[in-house]
């Protein structure tokens, strides 16, 4: 099976919301997804419970893939103050990507 998609309910997600979608979540594992998207187009009011609800989802996930896409800057402020900026599938800020070294120049001096 390939990447199924979850969809976050608008305008803002609450905690009341995360049990449900952490049932679809599992079953869409159980059911052979290899990786979800999790779409929050519909998230235009984020609040602490649209993070809650991430934040179980990612619990739920059980180190399977499991990415958030359309986050507007709104939702994405938040995930990145509260550490789960990783769900968006981005490089965390002054983290290099992955594979990307930093260089040491030969006149550098020792720290």
């Amino acid at each position: 099976m390939e990447i199924q998609r979850l969809v976050l309910p608008g305008p803002a997600p609450t905690a009341h919301d995360a049990a449900g979608l952490c049932e679809r979540l599992a079953r869409l594992y159980e059911d052979g997804a290899r990786a979800v998207e999790c779409d929050a187009r519909a998230v235009t009011a984020p609040g602490l419970g649209a993070v809650e609800v991430l934040a179980r989802l990612r619990l739920a996930a059980r180190g399977r893939p499991l990415r958030v896409t359309g986050a507007a800057p709104g939702l994405r402020a938040l995930l990145d103050l509260v550490g789960l900026v990783e769900l968006l599938g981005e490089a965390e800020q002054r983290e290099p990507p992955c594979g990307v070294q930093e260089g040491v120049e030969a006149d550098d001096l020792a720290v």
